[in-house]
């Protein structure tokens, strides 16, 4: 090591002050054997410390307390928002932290308008009504906004991408 550089100062640099570079969230069913596998596979092999979460919740299951760890010790957040995102209370659990501890989200609208993030409509719009019912509007309305602001960011639309 540079005698230079000591140990704090290493420490002080992102990529030392956060256990992961990246926490991804999507949702399992759309997206795990497919796009966020080659998501990962590609962060991984570049060096990005990533953290995915392997297991799938079942309904009614409390989420792992170690996916908000995982949240608060990343540096940025991808979220790979499909169809059925907002089909999962989870994953607008894990969104709506992200967004409450001020993390860098970088939003991928997979296969889905990145309007009808942001505004609930299309393919969520049933889904927050189905959650409403079930867990409240107080409790949907945090999720609601998490949701139009990831909806608010430019982030990678998959409905422009170009296949080689």
């Amino acid at each position: 090591m540079n005698a230079d550089v000591d140990e704090d100062e290493l420490r002080s640099t992102p990529s030392f002050r956060y256990r992961w570079d990246v926490f991804l969230s999507f949702r399992g069913e759309d997206t795990r054997h497919g796009f966020t596998d080659r998501l990962y596979r590609q962060l991984t092999l570049n060096g990005v410390r990533t953290f995915r979460d392997d297991e799938e919740l079942e309904r009614g299951e409390e989420i792992n307390p170690s996916l908000g760890e995982a949240i608060e010790d990343s540096a940025a957040t991808i979220a790979v928002i499909s169809r059925r995102y907002a089909d999962s209370r989870w994953c607008l659990e894990e969104l709506a932290r992200v967004v409450e501890y001020r993390k860098l989200l970088l939003p991928v609208f997979y296969q889905v308008d990145p309007s009808h993030v942001r505004k609930q409509k299309g393919p969520f719009e049933q889904d927050f009504l189905n959650l409403e019912e079930r867990f409240g509007v107080q409790m949907v309305a945090r999720w609601r906004r998490a949701m139009e602001k990831a909806g608010g960011i430019s982030g990678w639309d998959s409905r422009n991408w170009v296949v080689l």
